[in-house]
């Protein structure tokens, strides 16, 4: 380990162990979706020490992401999310090797997209069916793969929580994506049998808008923009670090 690295990642060293740090530094995520929750999970990677990042997503940063997306500051408006939290990444650790997609996932392009020897993807998403293509695909070749729930509509992030994807509650989002998964990939029916995907979701209701507020859609985004629903970033910086932790734990557990 050189001394610029020791300086900036021996506290990862120190919790996680040599062999652990290795595995870290040896390791290639993908994350797709760089929005609420998944520009906070690069972060958390970038700052764990993990040598390899692949970010997936086609929006720009728009003025609408300031209250959620680590990326969102005056200067970078206007600049593709990909190339704003690169630049990111490269100043916490320049050794990382960071690659870019400049795409959404869809069922379509899930093969060309996801079929590489990445050690865990994260999902971070909220279109239904590309989640489910995405899971699916990651399942199928044996890609660990992390899903992030829906994280709008929610104000508590101690009610956040981390199960498998079969067991999940009160995420309407998850349970779209589930009975895709039954219904047309042939995850196990039996609720009493997993899926071994590991799910990020929250406990708590929804709140729904208030009446006198509209809503702002953002036009042809499919990252966690909580369209149609309030966000605090208290609740969606938490799941991106769940995520990128649950991420780790995989990295280090294999």
């Amino acid at each position: 380990m050189s001394i610029d690295r020791e300086r900036r990642f021996g506290g990862v060293t120190r919790l996680y162990g040599v062999e652990g740090a290795e595995r870290l530094r040896s390791a290639n995520v993908c994350v797709v979706g760089i929005g609420g929750v998944g520009s906070w999970s690069v972060e958390a990677l970038a700052r764990t020490g993990v040598g390899q990042i692949t970010v997936v997503d086609l929006d720009m940063v728009a003025e609408s992401n300031t209250n959620r997306q680590i990326h969102a500051l005056g200067e970078i408006y206007g600049k593709s999310k990909v190339d704003a939290i690169s630049e990111r990444v490269l100043a916490i650790n320049p050794d990382c090797k960071i690659s870019t997609v400049e795409d959404f996932v869809t069922p379509e392009n899930v093969k060309s997209v996801l079929n590489h020897d990445y050690s865990v993807v994260i999902d971070a998403i909220d279109q239904v069916r590309a989640k489910a293509a995405m899971l699916s695909f990651c399942h199928r070749i044996n890609i660990p793969i992390v899903v992030a729930g829906a994280a709008g509509g929610k104000i508590d992030p101690t009610r956040i929580s981390t199960a498998d994807l079969s067991r999940t509650i009160q995420d309407p989002l998850l349970a779209k994506v589930r009975s895709i998964l039954r219904r047309e990939y042939g995850f196990p029916r039996d609720p009493k049998k997993k899926f071994n995907v590991s799910a990020v979701f929250s406990t708590e209701q929804l709140r729904y808008p208030d009446s006198s507020t509209a809503c702002n859609t953002e036009k042809g985004s499919m990252g966690l923009n909580c369209t149609g629903f309030g966000s605090s970033v208290c609740v969606t910086a938490v799941f991106g670090m769940v995520a990128a932790a649950e991420a780790v734990k995989l990295i280090i557990r294999n």
